[in-house]
C-alpha cells in the first residue's frame, strides 16, 4: 500500500506542538516555510500521528482500496459492505460527528451512531457480562491482599510467632508481593501470548482459588509461606491483563471509565477482606484458633466464580487479530457492541493501530528503548514514582496491619477486627469518585493535594499513640477515638488520589510500542515496594525506640508521614501532569528533562504564592508546554500570499 497522502488537518496537529520554550514562537516566514514544505514534501505523518487517528490523510478512495485488501486477505469477504462503512467511519474517528458526513451510510445508521454518542452506556449485555467479569477479577485481587489482616492475628499464635520473630511476621505477609514483583508481573506477557486475556484471567484465579484453599490447611507457618508465596503468581498477571482486557473490549466512549473501575472494585474486594475477618472472628468449629483458616479459605469464594464466568465472555478482539484470528476478531466484537456497523469500525480502526505498532516495534530491542530513549526513561521515572508512593505512602500498612495497630492502641481483638472493617468500607467508598476526579482534576493535582493530607492525617495518628493513659494503664477512650478517627480520614485522603492514579498513570506514559514492558515494570515495582513494606513494618515497630509499645508505633507511622512529605515535593517539581494529552504531546511531555522541569516549578512557587495566597493581581506566567488552538488552514495562490496572510493573523 503507498504511504498515506498528508493533509492540512495532519498538518496543522503536528504544527500545534512547540517545545517547551520560555514562551517564544516561530516567526511569520518560519513557520509559512515550515507549512510549504510539508505541504511539498508529501511525506507520511508521523507514527505519534497515526497512532491518534492511522488513517489521517488518506482519501475516501484509499481507505476502500486498503479495506477491500483487508477483508480479502483476512477471510471476511462475506461482510464487504459492512466493513466498508466501517473504514469510512474509522477515517474519521476522533471527530465526534464526523460520520455525518459520510454518505454511504444510511440515516437509520446514523441515528444509530447519533444514539452511540447521546447514550453512551447503552451497550449490549455481554458487554456488561464482561464488565461483571473484570470486577470480580479486582475483587479477587482486593480480597487476597486484606484477608490476611484479621487471619495474622490467630496464625501467629497457632505457629507461635511471637513479637520477637518481626522478620518471619513480615514475609509471612509480604511472601505473595514478593513472588510477583519477581515472578508473576513478568509472567504477564508470554501467558497472554500462549492463552489469551480470558485464559491468563482464568489461570491466576485458579492458582487464588488453590492456595486459599493450601492456605486454610496449612499445618506449619512454613507451608503456609509457601501457600501464600504460590498466591503472588496470580496476583501479578490478574493486575497487569484485567484492565488491558476491559480497555480493548470497551467501545472508546466509555473505555475510560472501566478501567478505572479496576481500581474501585480492588477497593470493594478490600471490604469483603475485613467482612471475612469480622465474619469470621468467632467461628471455631474447626478447633480453637481456627478462625484465620475460615479468613482465609473465604477467599477461594470470588475466583471460583470469576473462573466459571470468564468462558462465558468472547476473548479480547485485539487478541485474536494479533493471532491472525479475524473471523473470531469480528464475531467476539459483534457480541461486545449493539451493531455489526459499530463493530466493523472498531475492528478495522483497531487493525490498522496493530499495523502502525507493528511497524515501530520492528528492529528495536524494547528493552534497550526503555532505558536507553530519553521519552522513555522519564516515562519510567515518572511511573516508579507514583508506584513507590502508592506503597510508602503507608496506605498498605493499615491495609495488612491495622487489626494488629488498633490492638496496639487499646483496643479488644474484636473490636479491633470491626474498625478495620471500617477502614475497608471507608476505602471503597471514597475511591468511587475518583472516577469523575481523576479526569476532572488530573493526576498530578490530586497527589499535589492529597500528598500533605495524607502526611497530616499519618502525623494525627501517630501522636495519638501518645495520649497518656488512664490511671488503672489502659488506654483513655480520647487515644481509641483519636487513632480511629486518623485511620479513617487517612483512608479517604488516599482513595481519591494515590488509590487510583498510579495505575492510571502508568497506563498513559509509555508509548504503545513499549506499553507492554512498561507496565510489567510499573507492576513489579508496585508489588515489589508493596512486599518491601509489608516485610519491614513489624520490624520497624520494634526499631524505632526501646520503650513502650505505643511509643514505637507513634514513630514508625511519623515515618510513613515525612515519606508523603517527600512524595509532594518530588511531585511538584519532577512529575509532569498526563490528563487528556494526546501521544504526541506526550512524546514533548516526557522529553523535558528534570533539572528544566524542576527549575521552572521553582520559578512558579512565588508566582502561586503571590496570586494564590497573597491574592495579587500578577501576570500569567508562561506554561512550560505549549500547544497552540489548530489554525485555520491557509488557502494561498503563491508563498507570499500564505506569508501575508500569517503575518496578519499574528498581529490580530
Amino acid at each position: 500500500m503507498p504511504p498515506p497522502k498528508v493533509d492540512d488537518e495532519a498538518i496543522q496537529h503536528d504544527d500545534k506542538l512547540r517545545t517547551p520554550s520560555s514562551g517564544s514562537s516561530p516567526s511569520a516566514g518560519e513557520h509559512a516555510e515550515k507549512v510549504d514544505g510539508q505541504r511539498k514534501a508529501s511525506v507520511a505523518p508521523s507514527a505519534a500521528a497515526l497512532l491518534r487517528n492511522p488513517l489521517a490523510g488518506m482519501s475516501e478512495e484509499d481507505v476502500i482500496a486498503d479495506v477491500d485488501d483487508f477483508i480479502e486477505t483476512r477471510g471476511l469477504s462475506e461482510h464487504r459492505e459492512v466493513f466498508r462503512k466501517g473504514a469510512l467511519l474509522a477515517r474519521v474517528n476522533g471527530r465526534e460527528e464526523g460520520f455525518e458526513d459520510v454518505t454511504q451510510i444510511s440515516e437509520d445508521e446514523k441515528n444509530m451512531l447519533r444514539h452511540e454518542i447521546t447514550h453512551r452506556w447503552s451497550q449490549p449485555f455481554m458487554l456488561y457480562f464482561l464488565v461483571v467479569l473484570c470486577a470480580g477479577s479486582a475483587i479477587v485481587q482486593g480480597m487476597d491482599q486484606t484477608a490476611v489482616n484479621g487471619a495474622q492475628v490467630f496464625y501467629f499464635d497457632e505457629f507461635n510467632i511471637g513479637e520477637e520473630r518481626t522478620w518471619l511476621r513480615g514475609l509471612l505477609n509480604g511472601a505473595p508481593y514478593l513472588c510477583s514483583a519477581l515472578i508473576g508481573c513478568w509472567m504477564n506477557a508470554p501467558l497472554n501470548k500462549l492463552f489469551g486475556r480470558r485464559g491468563t484471567i482464568f489461570i491466576s484465579c485458579f492458582i487464588s482459588f488453590v492456595t486459599g484453599f493450601w492456605m486454610a490447611a496449612a499445618d506449619s507457618w512454613y507451608n503456609l509461606l509457601i501457600a501464600r508465596f504460590a498466591l503472588g503468581f496470580a496476583v501479578g498477571a490478574k493486575s497487569s491483563t484485567t484492565p488491558v482486557y476491559a480497555a480493548e473490549s470497551a467501545p472508546k466512549q466509555i473505555r475510560g471509565a472501566l478501567t478505572m473501575m479496576w481500581q474501585m472494585w480492588t477497593a470493594f474486594g478490600i471490604m469483603l477482606g475485613f467482612v471475612a475477618s469480622v465474619a469470621f472472628a468467632d467461628v471455631d468449629f474447626l478447633g480453637e484458633n481456627s478462625q484465620w483458616r475460615w479468613m482465609l479459605a473465604s477467599t477461594a469464594i470470588p475466583p471460583f466464580f470469576v473462573m466459571i464466568q470468564v468462558y462465558l465472555c468472547p476473548e479480547s478482539p485485539r487478541w485474536y487479530m494479533e493471532k491472525g484470528k479475524f473471523d473470531k476478531a469480528f464475531n467476539a466484537l459483534k457480541r461486545l457492541r449493539s451493531h455489526e456497523l459499530q463493530a466493523s469500525r472498531d475492528m478495522y480502526y483497531a487493525f490498522k493501530l496493530l499495523e502502525v505498532e507493528a511497524g515501530e516495534r520492528e528492529g528495536k530491542n524494547l528493552f534497550k528503548e526503555f532505558f536507553l530513549v530519553r521519552r522513555n526513561r522519564r516515562a519510567a521515572q515518572s511511573s516508579f514514582f507514583v508506584m513507590f508512593m502508592q506503597q510508602f505512602c503507608g496506605v498498605n500498612v493499615i491495609a495488612y496491619y491495622s487489626t494488629q495497630i488498633f490492638i496496639d492502641a487499646g483496643f479488644t481483638r474484636d473490636n479491633a477486627l470491626l474498625v478495620s472493617f471500617g477502614t475497608g468500607v471507608t476505602n471503597f467508598l471514597f475511591a468511587i469518585p475518583a472516577i469523575y476526579t481523576i479526569d476532572t482534576f488530573g493526576r498530578r493535582n490530586l497527589l499535589l493535594t492529597t500528598f500533605p493530607l495524607m502526611a497530616l492525617c499519618l502525623f494525627y495518628c501517630g501522636f495519638s499513640f501518645l495520649i497518656p493513659d488512664a490511671a488503672d494503664g489502659d488506654p483513655t477512650m480520647a487515644q481509641l477515638a483519636n487513632v480511629a478517627t486518623a485511620i479513617f480520614l487517612f483512608m479517604a485522603v488516599y482513595s481519591p488520589g494515590e488509590g487510583p492514579v498510579p495505575f492510571t498513570y502508568s497506563a498513559e506514559a509509555f508509548p504503545l510500542y513499549i506499553r507492554d514492558v512498561g507496565m510489567s515494570f510499573a507492576t513489579a515495582t508496585c508489588w515489589g515496594f508493596n512486599f518491601i513494606l509489608s516485610l519491614t513494618w513489624p520490624s520497624l515497630v520494634a526499631a524505632f525506640t526501646p520503650t513502650g509499645r505505643s511509643t514505637r508505633t507513634s514513630s514508625a507511622f511519623c515515618w510513613y508521614a515525612a515519606w508523603n512529605l517527600f512524595g509532594w515535593v518530588y511531585c511538584y517539581f519532577y512529575l509532569p501532569e498526563t490528563k487528556n494529552l494526546t501521544l504526541e504531546e506526550l512524546d514533548t511531555v516526557f522529553n523535558v528533562g528534570g533539572r528544566e522541569l524542576s527549575s521552572y516549578y521553582a520559578k512558579k512557587l512565588p508566582w502561586y504564592m503571590n496570586k494564590h495566597i497573597l491574592r495579587r493581581d500578577v501576570e500569567p506566567m508562561p506554561a512550560i508546554f505549549q500547544w497552540g488552538e489548530p489554525e485555520t488552514p491557509v488557502k494561498a495562490s503563491n508563498e507570499a500570499e500564505a506569508l501575508a496572510v500569517d503575518h496578519e493573523k499574528r498581529k490580530g
